[in-house]
């Protein structure tokens, strides 16, 4: 077992297990969009999970590093903050916000992230850019909202996970990604209407089933 310290509060895991872990574990907040505790590796591309380490020059991803002896953790430190503001801004940007008519509402991460860092949901200093296509409706179980999705990669792999295949992938680069149910596998052979894994593990109620 491991003993550190995090925001003056000591804490005792496993060697080996991820500081981000470690904290939700023990009931210390960390924002995050994109981890899920049984990915083997931590995809970090949500960019939200930044702490602060005694003795390193710059705020680091919770989710890639592991806990040592006696680490000493800050997860609230202005420049911590200061960076997750930043993204949740940026993401914010791309973000259409409804929550009323949102399925995720009440439940949804963006609105405990925002609360824990006191940012508005509707953003007025960024300019708002939405993706064009505002349901992807091409699924014969579910459908799919672009402006809703953070990317944050759960649905391709808990659907990976409970199918032994993913019929849902990436599509397209930079901006224009989503998620898409083509080019992954043979839909027929998925029984999307019976399993919702990627319907529950959504934090953003981009993915739905239909009416």
């Amino acid at each position: 077992m491991v003993k550190l310290l995090v925001d003056d509060k000591e804490i005792e895991v496993k060697k080996g297990t991820t500081l981000l872990k470690a904290c939700l574990e023990n009931e210390i907040y960390i924002p995050n969009l994109c981890y899920l505790e049984e990915m083997e590796e931590s995809v970090a591309s949500c960019r939200m999970c930044f702490i602060a380490i005694e003795g390193e020059e710059k705020p680091v991803t919770s989710c890639t590093v592991k806990v040592t002896d006696n680490m000493i953790v800050r997860t609230d430190t202005p420049a911590v903050r200061r960076l997750q503001r930043s993204a949740f801004r940026l993401l914010l940007s791309t973000h259409h916000v409804d929550c009323r008519n949102c399925p995720a509402n009440k439940r949804c991460e963006l609105q405990r992230i925002a609360k824990l860092l006191k940012v508005g949901l509707k953003q007025k200093k960024l300019e708002q850019i939405l993706k064009d296509t505002a349901i992807d409706e091409s699924h014969p179980c579910l459908d799919y909202f672009p402006n809703r999705c953070v990317l944050c990669g759960k649905c391709i792999y808990v659907c990976q996970k409970q199918n032994g295949k993913a019929v849902i992938t990436f599509a397209k680069r930079g901006f224009d990604t989503v998620v898409s149910f083509y080019g992954a596998g043979d839909l027929s052979a998925i029984p999307c209407g019976a399993c919702n894994s990627c319907v529950e593990i959504c934090p953003v109620g981009a993915i739905t089933k239909k009416a």
